[in-house]
């Protein structure tokens, strides 16, 4: 119970702590659709599911001890996250024409960025490996494990998909419309200073 109790406050506390995941959702809730939005939440608790999977399957241990492969990791995250932020930063202005093109991006895209944008971001490694580590005893059923790792991908699908559903609500939307375009650019912004800090903490370790 104890264990659960930890498993659960410390999930809680990391969801809701802001960083990519939650500048791509409410970007994508904002800027194309609730349906994107809550598709990209799919995906960042996909994202969830393949760090808790290389944790149990002891990759976890491998990359905590292997400061050479987690490096290499933060670069392809933050190189990720540049990339993203830059598209979003270089966008034209939203017509009416750009806009009902933006909203028609598939849902396989969505979930595509949802998924990269989590399964890249080194914090998440960081968070999970460091739960199952020292939270989780090795002697807890794989069952159980498992079972927290549903959990912790759960919370991040109904949190992020809460986001969606506020960002994509329509009063926002007729506020926030004139300002698309602006509000992509700070998006990308976000995400290319996301990228920036982690590029720089590479470096400075």
């Amino acid at each position: 119970m104890t264990e659960w109790l930890a498993v659960f406050t410390i999930t809680i506390f990391a969801v809701l702590s802001p960083g990519p995941d939650f500048a791509m959702v409410s970007r994508n809730a904002l800027i194309v659709s609730r349906r994107a939005g809550v598709v990209t939440a799919l995906g960042i608790a996909a994202g969830v599911l393949i760090h808790v999977g290389y944790t149990l399957l002891g990759v976890g241990i491998l990359i905590e001890k292997s400061p050479v492969l987690f490096s290499v990791l933060k670069t392809i995250g933050a190189a990720y996250l540049v990339y993203l932020g830059a598209t979003m930063l270089l966008s034209r202005k939203m017509t009416a024409k750009t806009n009902e093109a933006a909203k028609a991006i598939g849902s396989l895209a969505a979930l595509r960025t949802g998924f990269l944008t989590n399964v890249l971001n080194p914090k998440t490694t960081i968070f999970i490996v460091s739960l199952f580590l020292q939270v989780v005893s090795p002697s807890t059923p794989l069952v159980m494990q498992l079972a927290y790792g549903v959990f912790i991908s759960a919370a991040h699908a109904v949190w992020f998909a809460l986001v969606a559903v506020f960002f994509s609500s329509p009063k926002i939307q007729e506020r926030l419309y004139a300002m698309k375009h602006w509000i992509d650019r700070a998006f990308g912004a976000t995400l290319i200073g996301f990228g920036i800090s982690l590029a720089a903490a590479n470096v400075a370790r």
